[in-house]
């Protein structure tokens, strides 16, 4: 795991947070929407969702804020303007040409900056045992455009390309390992739990016999060996035919799913009280995680409704700041396609854990 830090300072003064929901998220994104990648100071690269996620945030100048997905680094600029000389703000992604983005960044914002190159989990816990405490923590969740624009890398359906994948090109596997090694098995279980895929069965069983005759190498070929597997209605009804299994097998290959459960409370106790955790999605599997993990935090007694007085003592330990989830406008959808399965949840936490208290 490498470290970079630039010039890493401690703010001495803190703001107080101003208040933050869903409809401002909203009233927000309808006033002071970023229109383009340019206009948002993203060079090129739209982040999802950017006023709304501001909104909720609601950086002050001096905070310290997370970015526990910096991927191209487009919300974690719109953040470092708010922030200001005396805020601070942590980057953490796996990916090195992220690393790459991020020096540039760092070169033109007024805030302290580090970057923590780790899965997200790995460098929350880092800053845990550093005892670093935060006024906001966020996740843009799966591939970034960087990436996927990347063709060389292996994550669209749409090029040619070998099968990789892999967030951090070091790791060793990749999902021509994983095409070529699962049993087939493993492989519909990858596919059905990974891309809710509905054809995973046939899907395993066709990649273990085209690989039989000879290694599936490229994108192409993989795509190719997944149509065949999908009856004709199937292939052209509901999107690409791919799409949801190469969802699953970069899944796979990134055990993306486990670093989500595993990340999610180690940025809740990094929050100071007032703090906001939130998470941007683009599948089921994601969302459900987050919200899952947002409305428990939410949770007041859980006491049986037939008892007459509370005797579990619980208290909410956070205060959710979108009741349901908030969607890209069709504005937004227009003008970045990406953006139209993005879900957006949030919560403030109420309470300083009594641990970093003492």
């Amino acid at each position: 795991m490498s470290t970079t830090l630039l010039d890493m300072r401690r703010s001495q003064r803190r703001p107080p947070r101003g208040r933050s929901s869903a409809s401002g998220a909203r009233q927000l994104a309808r006033t002071d929407r970023p229109q383009s990648g340019q206009q948002a100071g993203c060079k090129g690269h739209t982040p999802v969702l950017a006023a709304e996620l501001l909104a909720l945030l609601d950086p002050q100048p001096g905070q310290t804020a997370i970015d526990c997905t910096f991927g191209d680094g487009g919300h974690a600029r719109l953040l470092a303007e708010r922030l200001g000389s005396s805020g601070t703000l942590v980057a953490i992604d796996r990916d090195p040409l992220a690393e790459q983005r991020f020096q540039e960044l760092a070169q033109e914002v007024a805030c302290s900056v580090r970057f923590i190159r780790a899965g997200y989990a790995e460098a929350l816990e880092l800053l845990g045992e550093e005892g670093v405490r935060a006024d906001a923590a966020y996740f843009d969740l799966g591939m970034s455009s960087m990436q996927v624009d990347t063709r060389e890398r292996g994550f669209s359906y749409s090029y040619e390309a070998p099968l990789d994948m892999r967030m951090d090109p070091a790791q060793q596997l990749s999902a021509r390992e994983i095409v070529a090694e699962w049993d087939e098995r493993s492989l519909a279980r990858a596919l059905r739990d990974f891309g809710e895929e509905r054809h995973a069965g046939a899907i395993a069983r066709a990649i273990v016999r085209r690989r039989a005759q000879a290694p599936i190498e490229t994108t192409l070929e993989l795509v190719d060996t997944i149509s065949s597997a999908i009856p004709a209605p199937a292939r052209f009804g509901g999107g690409h035919p791919a799409k949801r299994s190469f969802q699953a097998l970069r899944i796979a290959v990134n055990d993306e799913l486990e670093q989500l459960d595993r990340a999610l409370p180690l940025a809740w106790g990094l929050l100071r009280e007032g703090g906001v955790l939130a998470g941007i999605s683009f599948h089921s599997l994601e969302d459900r995680r987050v919200k899952r993990f947002l409305v428990e935090r939410a949770r007041g007694c859980i006491c049986p409704p037939d008892l007459p007085v509370c005797a579990c003592g619980r208290e909410p330990e956070g205060a959710l700041l979108t009741r349901r989830s908030i969607v890209p406008t069709p504005e937004e959808v227009a003008g970045n396609p990406r953006a139209s399965s993005a879900r957006l949840r949030a919560a403030r936490k109420l309470t300083e854990d009594r641990e970093a208290g003492e």
